[in-house]
């Protein structure tokens, strides 16, 4: 994967060069007033019988603190929102973090990722709770591998489903966080989480790859990309490994000429089949603008657009450890006729720009 030059001017902060997308809007889920948890952050979207879903890690003012609980909000509309509800409670033996979503369309999954505060080095391990109503939730249970063990690594916050049903996704497993591609045949994302044969680049910290945190797109020619975060050095640009069977194998993780501000990733691909790359390709550790790469074979991304540009950031109102500011950790989804990008701006508000496919053209007007 490549992006043209010219594409990018990193040397323009507010919007990068890149033209606003049409009629997208920003909507607020969760702002945190005095009495509220005040650091909010990783914040999944996901439709499930016509209703829209948020989940969110919380805490009282750190990041990782003691006391960080995961919680959700509904929509009906995604423009309006429930006050979130929480899934888990505080624990002074563990935090437990957001992992996201997954559903079969009856059945609703909501991963959770604990992290025991005696493991050295720092990892965790993945849970899940299902619910049917998006109401009531049963008991956390363990996600399981191939053998029926528990998968020793906390899952990335983006379980998808490849055209032939299998569901793909990443842990970061012990010892520390390593990550690792993983699928499974089982509808649901419950079990038979099975390891894709993939070599870690070396990181000199030794306790975690220098991949990190990754999503993925299909090309046109149905090969899989898997985008990651690069942890190590300061290259500042986007590592990338594909896979042409299904998941099982990969290449080894590779720089890409993408820039970066050293953040997880949102990738995907719209109705029509064409690749897109949401984050923040600064080329710097600044988590701003919010922007969209479009492509049409999934190897040449030549067209873009700001989501949200640096001027329409809002001023951090709390203070907190490791909360910098930007539109931090979007994930992406796909309901109705619009792209869904969720985030937390600043670690502290729970926030969505959604925007219509029918305007994420691959020829945006001026360009080309």
């Amino acid at each position: 994967m490549r992006v043209i030059p010219g594409l990018i001017d990193i040397h323009e902060e507010n919007s990068l060069g890149l033209p606003p997308a049409a009629n997208a809007e920003t909507v607020t889920i969760f702002a945190p007033g005095e009495q509220d948890l005040k650091f909010n952050h990783g914040v999944v979207l996901l439709p499930f019988r016509g209703r829209l879903y948020a989940q969110w890690q919380s805490s009282a003012r750190d990041e990782d603190a003691p006391g960080t609980i995961t919680s959700y909000a509904v929509s009906d509309d995604g423009s309006t929102w429930s006050a979130p509800v929480p899934m888990t409670e505080p624990s002074p033996e563990k935090e437990i973090t957001s992992g996201g979503w997954w559903t079969d369309g009856s059945t609703l999954v909501a991963y959770l990722n604990v992290w025991p505060r005696d493991l050295d080095p720092e990892g965790g391990y993945t849970e899940y709770l299902t619910s049917t109503d998006g109401r009531t939730w049963s008991e956390p249970r363990p996600v399981t591998d191939a053998e029926g063990q528990p998968v020793r690594g906390v899952i990335e916050q983006d379980t998808r489903a490849l055209p032939s049903g299998r569901l793909l996704t990443a842990f970061h497993v012990q010892p520390g966080l390593y990550a690792k591609p993983y699928y499974t045949d089982d509808p649901l994302g419950l079990t038979g989480w099975t390891r894709g044969e993939m070599v870690n680049e070396p990181n000199a910290t030794g306790t975690q790859s220098r991949e990190m945190e990754p999503s993925w797109y299909l090309r046109a020619d149905g090969t899989i990309v898997m985008v990651f975060r690069d942890q190590a050095g300061e290259s500042m640009v986007k590592l990338a490994a594909v896979s042409t069977d299904e998941g099982r194998t990969w290449t080894a993780p590779a720089a890409t000429n993408i820039p970066d501000a050293r953040t997880k990733q949102s990738a995907g691909n719209l109705p029509d089949g064409t690749a897109y790359l949401v984050g923040h390709p600064t080329g710097r550790r600044a988590r701003f603008p919010l922007t969209v790469l479009l492509s049409a074979d999934g190897e040449t991304f030549d067209v873009g657009y700001t989501l949200r540009p640096t001027s329409d950031l809002q001023e951090r109102r709390h203070t907190g450890e490791y909360k910098g500011p930007g539109f931090s950790y979007a994930k992406s989804v796909l309901a109705g006729d619009w792209l869904y990008v969720a985030y937390g701006t600043n670690k502290e508000d729970a926030e969505l720009t959604r925007v219509p496919v029918r305007d994420l053209s691959l020829r945006p007007p001026g360009k080309r």
